[in-house]
């Protein structure tokens, strides 16, 4: 394929409810707001056959959305601030109560609120239950988000991909790095947030050695007065919050036979759910509950094998004839092959406490080349819903059978309550990796949508009485063949997730616009080394442009407004009751973007690629802060010969409105506690074999 085309801008806000463009920028100027880096690459070729294919008929109306004129760029200058002169006392805290101007719900949708979180903090890596990504606050509005500045910053020194999300509870923001996972606590009522514990783990370099897509972390979590959260090394790990002190440490596989942990911990009551990775070494993927005071585990699910192992039992009930029967798990594979068939749980888990059920995903089968593996390699690339009490499942369905492209099924499901054709029905939404958007109802399984929310040409349609795609045949890998097929291994979109506005109805999910060109070749399975067989090289789809944001209507299967990318949007999205969103780009773009409109309201470059995902919260100061990550890495590298490709970091920047915060003001300040001596920690990582 050619490469990356000249886009226009990197904002081109395009309202497709109606199918019409509505907004339009000249060559390498802003439009609506928005920055980039430029791009110099010539026009991609003209558009592959097995065009997208159409979503059901509409069973909400669209919104009647309307061009809106561009406003002038903000500064975009990393670390800006506004200082007050000296004399002057900070100013207040903005109103909780700030108006924001009446939003539309264009769907209807709904989602519960989880009463034991308050609305200031962020105690889980989506912050609530069902996934939403989703924030009460509005302190900070369209009216004055372009007066975000950084109010402070904070490097962890570790060079991998920062995919995370940091969490806040009370006064303390909590981090881990990646590898070698490293646990801080920051003080936020204190000027400098000083640190007021880390926690060294001391995981093996062996993991090193292991991980698939550099040694990441994609996130933790906050429950009962501590930190959860994994190792690289196959351990789970629980950290008294308030002194930093290991609670307990438990092993959940072995390192050395490629065994990885990267997913989130997710925790319910007195269980905390845990799942693997290392589906690409051939090891088959579970998840796992262990009970929280003590990491004792309590179950045990398998992704492939007898239904004994992956608890399924009469309480089981395949949405689909072709998912129906005894040990498919088993049957749906070449003999034995089932043993390493991949299937790994390293993605996000949401619960629906009124079912008590918990849905994750499950990765790519192994190995990679479909020809080895004939059979719809159950359950793998599938989403499972399972009793969090007992982990037996009550239905499955498999997003990708006999995935033959990497379309893992890990990504987020976003469970919301949604007027479908006369009823409300309580669904589930998922932006699959192969370029699919589907929403599910979350009690049967039972696929309502299902639409491409990517540019994609290995389907041309979708069967809504079998649950099945329509697979186009000279899509299909072969060995030693090569073919271009689209989306790539990468997918419509990766692990980054998606989020839901209650006040819109609407989902907002980063994006890519990418193709591959793939090669299979035959592999042979050896404990501990990859069991792969596919070489990609990926490029961008027809537009040029790398990636792309999205808000999209789940009831029509619908996108409502896009902002194309020069870019891949890796980055998770946030949704705040101020109608804003905000998410990043590879190229370290953030960004704030009216919901309703798509249209971008402010931006600021950062020193790394951004691809973990923003947060907001209430500092003890009374004040709104939005914080993200940035430290460029994981999948993103895919992008590294790229021209604007930015360098690898590790910094946190936090912002609120003119950057005022307790570690910003007029005279000198300075951190609690600096200078002294430091208090002697372990040798580190390096002091584990």
């Amino acid at each position: 394929m050619e490469k990356l085309a000249t886009l226009a801008s990197a904002a081109i806000v395009v309202l497709l409810g109606t199918g019409l463009a509505v907004a339009q920028a000249t060559p390498n100027s802003p439009a609506a707001g928005a920055m980039s880096t430029p791009s110099t690459s010539t026009p991609p070729p003209p558009a592959a056959s097995g065009a997208q294919n159409q979503s059901p008929a509409a069973a909400a109306s669209q919104p009647n959305a309307q061009p809106s004129t561009p406003p002038a760029a903000s500064s975009g200058q990393q670390g800006t601030q506004s200082s007050p002169p000296a004399a002057s006392p900070p100013a207040p805290a903005p109103s909780e109560s700030a108006k924001v101007p009446e939003v539309k719900n264009v769907t209807g949708a709904t989602s519960s609120d989880d009463p034991a979180v308050k609305p200031g903090e962020w105690p889980r890596q989506a912050r609530d239950y069902a996934n939403t990504r989703y924030s009460p606050l509005k302190q900070i509005t369209a009216a004055n988000v372009d007066k975000l500045r950084v109010a402070w910053s904070f490097s962890n020194g570790i060079p991998f991909g920062q995919e995370g999300a940091p969490l806040v509870v009370g006064d303390t923001m909590y981090l881990v790095t990646p590898f070698p996972d490293i646990a801080y606590a920051l003080d936020l009522s204190k000027p400098g947030a000083p640190v007021k514990w880390s926690y060294d783990p001391n995981p093996s370099n062996i993991a090193l050695g292991k991980a698939c897509c550099d040694p990441v972390i994609r996130g933790w979590v906050y429950a009962d007065g501590m930190l959860i959260y994994n190792l690289l090394d196959d351990h789970t790990v629980a950290i008294d919050a308030k002194t930093g002190k290991e609670v307990w440490r438990i092993k959940m596989g072995n390192v050395e036979d490629g065994g990885t942990m990267t997913m989130p911990p997710f925790v319910v009551g007195d269980k905390v759910f845990v799942g693997n990775s290392g589906g690409e070494m051939g090891k088959i993927g579970w998840m796992a509950a262990l009970d929280v005071k003590t990491g004792k585990e309590l179950w045990r699910a398998y992704s492939t094998g007898p239904d004994k192992l992956v608890k399924i039992g009469p309480d089981f009930k395949a949405p689909y004839k072709w998912m129906q029967g005894k040990d498919l798990g088993v049957s749906s594979w070449p003999a034995d092959m089932w043993t390493h068939g991949g299937g790994a749980a390293w993605g996000w888990i949401s619960y629906d406490p009124k079912l008590n059920v918990i849905y994750y995903g499950t990765s790519n089968p192994g190995p990679r080349v479909p020809a080895q593996r004939p059979g719809y390699n159950l359950w793998t690339s599938a989403v499972f819903a399972r009793d969090a009490d007992t982990g037996e499942a009550k239905w499955a369905y498999q997003f990708t059978p006999h995935d033959q492209w990497d379309y893992d099924g890990v990504n987020e499901n976003v469970l919301i309550d949604l007027p479908f054709k006369g009823q409300t029905r309580h669904v589930l939404v998922h932006f699959d990796r192969n370029g699919y958007a589907y929403t599910i109802d979350r009690a049967t399984g039972e696929v309502l949508v299902a639409a491409p929310f990517a540019y994609q040409t290995w389907t041309s349609g979708f069967n809504y009485k079998t649950g099945m795609p329509d697979v186009v045949p000279k899509e299909q890998p072969l060995p030693d063949k090569t073919i271009e097929v689209c989306p790539p291994d990468i997918g419509g979109k990766d692990w980054e997730p998606a989020a839901f506005s209650k006040q819109t109805g609407l989902l907002y999910v980063g994006a890519f616009n990418l193709c591959m060109q793939l090669t299979d070749k035959k592999v042979t399975y050896i404990p501990g080394t990859p069991y792969d067989g596919m070489d990609m090289k990926r490029s961008a789809a027809p537009g040029g442009n790398w990636g792309e944001f999205i808000a999209w209507n789940p009831a029509t299967g619908k996108v409502v407004w896009k902002i194309p990318e020069n870019f891949m949007v890796m980055s998770g999205a946030l949704a705040t009751a101020g109608d804003l969103v905000f998410y990043g780009t590879v190229d370290g773009w953030f960004r704030a973007v009216n919901a309703s409109t798509g249209k971008v309201l402010w931006s600021q470059k950062l020193s790394s690629g951004i691809i973990g995902d923003p947060i907001t919260y209430t500092g003890p100061d009374g004040r709104q802060y939005v914080a993200v990550l940035s430290g460029v890495g994981g999948a993103a590298m895919v992008e590294k010969n790229q021209k604007g490709f930015p360098a690898r970091g590790s910094t946190l920047y936090v912002f609120s409105i003119d950057g005022k915060s307790p570690s910003s003001g007029p005279g000198q300040l300075t951190t609690e506690g600096a200078g002294a001596p430091a208090t002697p920690t372990p040798s580190g990582h390096l002091g584990r074999p």
